[in-house]
């Protein structure tokens, strides 16, 4: 079976002090994240492919369907546009309950366009018992969840996540990430989402873009981009490499789950995961150092085999080391003293030894 089309945008914008050039096939399926500081084009990237920015020079089309060419003249206005677009406050109609707030965005889909009802979007935000509540009876993340659902209910071609998470506090962040991770399996639909925490880029994108200034300065896959020493990602203490290990087995006695990757195995804290399921880990840089042996007689249960591909300067006193694991990229921070005496060089063979690996989803 073919990959569905591609997600196309070609766009130029002009403001007082600012524009927007932008040139970007992305994936058809999935998360794709714009990262980037605060005015570097992420919001604005969003509003030109909902039909927002009509001044703006572009060319459109999502999943194979033509949205604008404006060197032809074509520019669908938004509501002719099948997307859904979520912004950092839910924005939901104060004088509808929730349901009616859900019947909306799916009333508003002609019947032909209809994917799925709009329960389905309930189902899976987990927002069933909040059906007859009013929008000021919600929490944040309950609200987030909500707006969310009515923009599924609308059977999109296309979400548009727009800081999502910005205005909630840690616990309804963590709340909510449950559910966003849930858009990869359950709705087979492009989900653009813009965010400037590297955080959340990690555990739900799978396709990431940098944005400065209104330009791209990279994009491709996330853990490729999270790697890379000519990127600002890759430098500094958060920095780190997303790993996708599948599961194998259960240990119950010990409550570690062991997982596969390309590269090797990674024992984690024990998952309620089905065997052969994939799981997202987070490998600190901080957590990894190197030896040139494989150790024995240690507490650190994770040691990998890498060959070194890059050291770069991180700082006082401190490199980063691009390590490759089978096809897998992974990095470690460690001093510049202890890469001189290991002579770390590219191409050496080293082991990782991992103190620390997050689980992400």
């Amino acid at each position: 079976m073919s990959n569905p089309p591609d997600l196309q945008l070609k766009a130029q914008l002009k403001r007082d002090g600012f524009s927007l050039e932008l040139d970007l096939s992305l994936p058809g399926h999935g998360i794709t994240a714009l990262f980037g500081a605060s005015g570097s084009g992420k919001t604005t990237a969003l509003r030109v492919l909902a039909g927002l920015e009509p001044g703006a020079q572009a060319r459109i089309s999502v999943l194979g369907e033509l949205w604008q060419d404006s060197a032809q003249g074509i520019f669908k206005p938004v509501h002719q546009r099948a997307l859904g677009y979520v912004f950092q406050e839910a924005s939901l109609f104060e004088h509808l309950n929730v349901q009616a707030n859900l019947e909306f965005g799916f009333k508003r889909t002609p019947t032909a366009q209809r994917q799925h009802n709009w329960d389905s979007a309930v189902e899976l935000l987990g927002i069933g018992h909040l059906l007859a509540r009013w929008p000021l009876q919600l929490s944040g993340g309950e609200r987030q969840r909500v707006a969310i659902a009515r923009a599924l209910a609308s059977s999109p071609r296309l979400l548009l996540l727009d800081e999502p998470l910005a205005a909630l506090d840690a616990p309804r962040k963590a709340e909510i990430m449950p559910y966003l991770e849930k858009l990869h399996s359950q709705f087979k639909l492009p989900v653009l989402y813009v965010t400037h925490a590297i955080d959340e880029v990690a555990r739900l994108a799978d396709h990431l873009v940098l944005l400065e200034a209104g330009r791209v300065t990279a994009h491709g896959r996330t853990a490729d981009l999270l790697t890379r020493l000519d990127l600002s990602l890759a430098h500094g203490d958060t920095a780190g490499a997303v790993v996708h290990c599948q599961v194998v087995s259960h240990n119950a006695q010990d409550h570690l789950t062991l997982t596969h990757f390309a590269g090797g195995s990674l024992a984690v804290t024990r998952q309620s995961a089905e065997l052969g399921k994939t799981l997202r880990v987070r490998v600190a840089a901080r957590d990894v150092s190197l030896t040139l042996q494989h150790q024995t007689g240690t507490s650190i249960l994770n040691i990998i085999a890498c060959t070194v591909t890059a050291v770069s300067p991180d700082g006082p006193g401190q490199v980063m080391v691009s390590l490759q694991a089978g096809d897998t990229p992974l990095l470690a921070r460690i001093t510049t003293r202890s890469s001189q005496l290991l002579a770390l060089q590219p191409g050496k063979a080293v082991f990782a030894q991992i103190k620390g690996v997050a689980v992400l989803g």
